[in-house]
């Protein structure tokens, strides 16, 4: 059988009853649940009355209310106290900023017209930032003062004479151009030195200046081809990257790619320039490599880019002497020679971040940075990839 019980009033307790329940809870071998079923009071209910006892406050915990600390109260006390100084501050700042919309001019003026209806310099100076050193110069100043630097009227029709000899002799040149030509005759001829500020503004007072040059527009041109091939030794693709070594050199790397499985053909490297000789050297160890001492029975598609070493006409004699057909890519479009592009970031990213903790590279290093020029001679040319592509 259940019994139902019928409705029954909240229990209300006194402050004293609180207090002796919390300290009944506090005694050894005593739980909140223990003493919170001995009382018929929900434990959480006692474990808020615990929190509040500990916070210190009989008040509080008859109340029913958090204890706020002496300390914690002064230090909000002064918080609203600085906040209210602020407001304060803020309020009168802002009157300021009104008035001083109102007449809409340049900041020095809209001060000294506040200074004038009565606001403060210092005021005035911090609202508008404007030094106040200078508020009170201006505002001692006499009737009859006159700015030296807007009266002062500079006579230039010697100097844009010689600006217009200058420029007779190569319309193209630039006011920077002309600025040291001038200095160089003025010292020749001990006379005093001629800004390049006041060449410019003469120069740019009579239309004088070079028009900047425009900026190139993206190409619209979609690029739908394929680089890539199904099949070996159908196109080849070269390109060339540089990157700084330890002693200041820098070494330029040609490379020669298979568009089909992506074999690094052959490469060079050398601390000269992109020349077409090293071009060609690259394009004979690649077809060494993949025919050995014959020549492709079909041409093999050369692709590379609109580079001078790869437009060279030696470098395309050659390349059709030894069975490949010169491609170039259409100009501005790095695109259409993709593979080899995305070969250059994947060697220059780490290159230039992870050889210094490459195994291969610390015990290679000493032997690589060496004196290259009892074997190489000539340009210093010696192959630093195999050990970055081991």
């Amino acid at each position: 059988m259940i019994d139902v019980l019928g409705p029954e009033k909240r229990r209300r307790r006194t402050t004293q009853e609180k207090i002796a329940i919390v300290q009944q809870s506090f005694e050894p071998g005593m739980t909140v649940s223990l003493v919170a079923r001995q009382h018929g009071v929900a434990a959480s209910q006692l474990f808020l009355w615990r929190k509040q006892y500990q916070e210190g406050s009989l008040t509080a915990v008859a109340a029913g209310e958090q204890v706020v600390p002496a300390s914690e109260l002064a230090a909000a006390m002064k918080q609203i106290k600085e906040l209210q100084r602020l407001l304060g501050k803020k309020t009168m700042e802002n009157e300021l900023l009104k008035e001083a919309v109102e007449y809409g001019r340049a900041k020095v003026d809209s001060a000294r017209a506040l200074i004038a209806r009565g606001w403060g310099v210092s005021l005035v100076s911090r609202c508008l930032r404007v030094s106040r050193a200078q508020l009170h110069v201006i505002l001692r100043r006499t009737d009859d003062w006159m700015d030296g630097r807007r009266s002062r009227h500079t006579d230039d029709t010697d100097v844009l004479l010689r600006i217009h000899h200058v420029i007779g002799e190569l319309p193209t040149y630039g006011y920077r151009r002309v600025w040291a030509l001038l200095r160089r005759q003025a010292e020749l001829d001990g006379m005093p030195a001629i800004n390049a500020k006041r060449v410019y503004r003469i120069m740019r007072q009579n239309a004088l200046l070079l028009e900047r040059k425009p900026a190139v527009p993206p190409s619209k041109r979609a690029h739908t081809g394929r680089v890539a091939v199904k099949e070996s030794n159908q196109r080849w693709c070269s390109d060339g990257f540089e990157f700084c070594c330890d002693n200041g050199e820098r070494l330029r790397v040609t490379f020669a790619l298979d568009c089909c499985d992506r074999e690094a053909l052959h490469w060079a490297v050398t601390t000269g320039g992109f020349n077409s000789e090293t071009v060609q050297d690259v394009m004979l160890g690649a077809v060494e490599r993949r025919f050995g001492n014959d020549l492709p029975s079909s041409p093999v598609e050369w692709l590379t880019d609109n580079g001078s070493c790869y437009r060279a006409n030696e470098t395309r004699q050659f390349a059709r002497m030894l069975g490949l057909e010169p491609k170039n890519t259409a100009v501005r479009s790095p695109e259409s020679n993709g593979i080899a592009e995305s070969f250059v970031k994947t060697v220059s990213a780490p290159s230039a971040t992870s050889c210094e903790n490459c195994p291969v590279w610390q015990q290679s290093r000493p032997s690589i940075l060496m004196d290259t020029n009892d074997e190489f001679p000539d340009n210093k040319r010696y192959s630093l990839l195999p050990f970055l592509f081991a």
